[in-house]
């Protein structure tokens, strides 16, 4: 028997989205190509909410 709301689920649609950092895992921190740190940057954090790193869990926010 399959469960009701598999005949309704659909996989989460990705976005193509460009952020302007990368993450420095000796820093363990996102960094801007010029080296200083995203979350220091109030124009990246107004334009993208947070810089959610992408190493581990999507919890996690540079503070």
């Amino acid at each position: 028997m399959r469960p009701f709301a598999l005949n309704y689920a659909r996989p989460a649609q990705q976005l193509e989205v460009s952020v302007p950092y990368a993450y420095d895992s000796r820093l363990q921190l996102n960094v801007l190509p010029d080296g200083r740190l995203a979350a220091h940057d109030y124009a990246v954090l107004r334009e993208l909410g947070a810089t959610t790193s992408t190493a581990g869990s999507k919890t996690h926010f540079d503070d």
